[in-house]
């Protein structure tokens, strides 16, 4: 029985010791299964790393065939590259002389140019002083303006192909220009005062045989008077005539008129100054303001509407005054700005109002008659004229001209 037990302890203990061994033998063979798992499984990862690698490695092998498939596509045999390389020497020497012979063209062509602009240059400086002659010969005292304006184009002309023209040259010949107008106005305004003497002087002179003719007649007049007055007392005899009064009285008369005479021609400035108009030649409210020395101051401007204009001039005034010259130079440079011809300042036309005019005079001398509106009766008569007047008109001078042609040269 202790046997037994002996026994069945043993045999416990053995199968414990067993079951405990068996135990440490599973959880050592499940360790190494677990092991071996990840050892598959790293293996199996390096399997499939291998063979993308493998794949690659054969994309890239596929590539490097197909770029050695292109490099032997483009590979140049030796003999082409000497080819090659001999078409491609020629090509430089070609280069090479076409370059030297650009080269030398276009160092032709340099020197071309140059003596071309040296011969602008030439013909551009000859151009500008042959048109500065002609400029200052072609100057007068009334076109500075246009001759100005000439010059300043001529420069420009030249500044255009080239030459050079500097400001200070242009300046200079600027007043160069000036100078010579300047010269030229004075000797244009010596002629004209010389001109304006003469006149002056064949003014007087006329004035003096009319004051002459004059006298002679008032000295004709008034001894033909005495005579009859001498007469009359003679035949009166000292009795009270009224002939004899009336005869007085004419030859006081004409005793006035002499020394009125004989004082006028004492008077060398006074004279009559004239406001005229010509509506049909000038237009309206153009003046002409003059001075005369005329006893009958009307012929003056009965001449100043001769043939040179095609209508009479009307007088709007006619001041008489002791210094004519005196109110019209006050007339003139009042008026000075209004003159139709500013070229010429000495021609005396104005375009002004005829009220203004009559204030200046007004001003200047006093109270004066005036006309203010222009008859202008032949140009206005002519604007209204029907066809068929004219035409009568033209007939009648037609026939008096056939007369006139008609008459024998010794008739």
């Amino acid at each position: 029985m202790i046997y037994v037990i002996f026994f069945v302890l043993g045999f416990a203990g053995g199968g414990s010791t067993v079951f405990v061994a068996f135990l440490a033998k599973r959880a050592s063979l499940l360790a190494q299964k677990k092991k071996q798992d990840v050892q598959v499984q790293r293996l199996s990862a390096t399997a499939h790393a291998l063979k993308e690698r493998e794949n690659e490695i054969a994309e890239r092998a596929a590539k490097l065939t197909a770029h050695e498939r292109d490099l032997e596509a483009r590979a140049v045999s030796y003999s082409e590259l000497q080819g090659e390389n001999a078409i491609l020497k020629r090509d430089l020497r070609n280069l090479d002389v076409n370059l030297r012979k650009l080269e030398l063209d276009r160092n032709q062509q340099q020197e071309s140019q140059q003596a071309l602009d040296e011969r602008c240059k030439e013909l551009g400086a000859r151009y500008l002083k042959e048109n500065v002659k002609w400029i200052g010969a072609s100057l007068g005292a009334d076109n500075f303006t246009a001759r100005k304006q000439r010059l300043q184009d001529v420069i420009e002309r030249c500044r255009g192909i080239g030459l050079s023209v500097s400001e200070s040259e242009q300046a200079a010949l600027v007043a160069d220009l000036k100078a010579k107008f300047e010269r030229l106005v004075r000797e244009d305004l010596e002629r004209e005062e010389q001109a304006r003497i003469k006149a002056q002087i064949r003014e007087e002179q006329k004035l003096q045989r009319e004051i002459d003719r004059e006298l002679n007649q008032l000295d004709r007049e008034r001894a033909a008077i005495k005579a009859a007055l001498d007469k009359a007392l003679a035949e009166a005899k000292d009795e009270h005539n009224e002939e004899v009064e009336r005869l007085k009285a004419r030859l006081a008369e004409a005793e006035a008129k002499v020394q009125r005479a004989k004082s006028r021609a004492e008077m060398t400035k006074s004279g009559y100054v004239y406001i005229i108009s010509n509506v049909g030649s000038f237009g309206e409210g153009v003046f002409k303001i003059g001075m005369t020395r005329r006893l009958e101051p009307k012929d003056r401007v009965r001449e100043l509407g001769d043939a040179s204009v095609p209508f009479p001039f009307d007088i709007h005034m006619m001041v008489s005054c002791d210094d004519a010259p005196k109110l019209e130079n006050a007339l003139h440079r009042a008026l000075h700005k209004t003159r139709l011809n500013k070229i010429k300042p000495r021609k005396e036309f104005f375009r002004a109002d005829i009220e203004h005019i009559r204030k200046i005079v007004q001003e200047n001398y006093g109270e004066v008659e005036y006309v203010a509106d222009a008859e202008a009766l032949q140009y206005r008569q002519s604007i209204s004229m029907s066809e068929d007047d004219a035409e009568y008109i033209e007939q009648v001078y037609a026939v008096e001209n056939e007369e006139e042609e008609a008459i024998p040269d010794d008739a």
